[in-house]
């Protein structure tokens, strides 16, 4: 409500005159910068669609300006989020760990993820936990929404291997507890961005690349594959969409309620998109004559028994940061159990 009072010229009528009445709200339009990198792909299709439904929703009041490397490197963009250059960013855990130690339980070696459902469902319970939402606020970032990915598997050129034993010294892009599960066999991992893998595949400073399907499309390393392992599975990576958490408190109450509905929106949406892929890969790899290799069982338990080691040195490093290691791993198994109980 406003008042205004309204003094009369004529002072033996009227000393003053006040009238209150309400004036209609004005409608505030707001813009995020949203940093992202590399290009338009399965990997951001629910940014992409989470951006045309807010806008959509708030008759274009609410907008997401999507930005493909202009804003920030992809592993500063955590540190972007913080400074308040941009109001949304993605980024990757593998890329700095020490910055966002407790969503790394996410990217622990065989965790038994089978599907990108259990991926997603696990990742949100996770996103939820109380150290995780703290040591988030560090950053003034919010996690907004997953980014499930499949597990990871390997390209190379040249020959390909016969065993786990082609791994010894060779040199594989490879991030997180996947790093650390191809280095029980000597690999020597290298922690680069997607953006700088092709140049090192090509060039030969690499042997192999660790990559969910879709990356091998976005960032071409498809066109120098000669093999693909079809069961490696050693894990995934975690990529969350963050938010700044001023720039969240400061929306209105009908922009967090499109925000809210939109990332539930874009999630399906990012889901029916990348099971498509994944169903498409067989014949991707057919038109590209990309020879797939199949482990033995028995290599592939000799991978998975070094992973009980792997955890438990997770585990210390994690606990010594302060977090609770056995809880957020409790966390993620709770929360398969209950989607698999959930979609039986």
């Amino acid at each position: 409500m406003r008042t205004i009072c309204v003094k009369g010229v004529r002072a033996a009528l009227f000393v003053s005159a006040c009238l209150s009445f309400a004036v209609p709200a004005v409608a505030q339009s707001v813009e995020w910068d949203v940093s992202l990198w590399g290009q338009r792909r399965a990997f951001t299709e629910h940014v992409e669609h989470l951006a045309r439904y807010v806008e959509r929703a708030t008759g274009g009041e609410f907008v997401l300006n999507l930005s493909y490397g202009e804003l920030s490197p992809n592993r500063e963009n955590l540190d972007g989020i913080q400074a308040g250059r941009f109001e949304m960013a993605q980024f990757c855990a593998g890329y700095h760990p020490e910055k966002n130690r407790a969503i790394t339980a996410l990217e622990l070696p065989f965790l038994g993820v089978r599907t990108l459902g259990e991926e997603l469902a696990a990742s949100r319970a996770l996103y939820a936990h109380e150290a995780v939402v703290a040591e988030m606020a560090g950053w003034n970032a919010h996690l907004l929404m997953p980014t499930p990915l499949p597990q990871y598997n390997l390209v190379g050129g040249g020959t390909p291997p016969q065993d786990l034993n082609w791994l010894e010294g060779r040199a594989v892009r490879a991030t997180g507890g996947i790093a650390r599960a191809l280095g029980q066999f000597g690999a020597e991992t290298l922690s680069l961005t997607a953006t700088e893998t092709y140049d090192a595949l090509e060039g030969a400073t690499l042997d192999a690349v660790a990559f969910a399907q879709h990356a091998h499309f976005s960032f071409d390393t498809i066109s120098l594959a000669r093999w693909w392992t079809t069961n490696l599975d050693p894990g995934s990576v975690n990529c969350p969409v963050v938010v700044n958490i001023d720039a969240l408190d400061a929306l209105s109450d009908a922009h967090r309620a499109a925000l809210d509905v939109g990332v539930e929106r874009a999630l399906d949406h990012y889901l029916r998109n990348y099971e498509d892929l994944i169903l498409k890969w067989s014949e991707v790899l057919e038109v590209f004559g990309i020879t797939p290799v199949t482990f033995s069982d028995e290599e592939l338990a000799n991978l998975r028994a070094g992973s009980a080691d792997l955890h438990a040195i997770w585990a210390e490093e994690v606990t010594q940061a302060g977090l609770p290691a056995d809880e957020l791993v409790a966390t993620i198994t709770a929360a398969l159990e209950a989607h698999r109980q959930s979609v039986d």
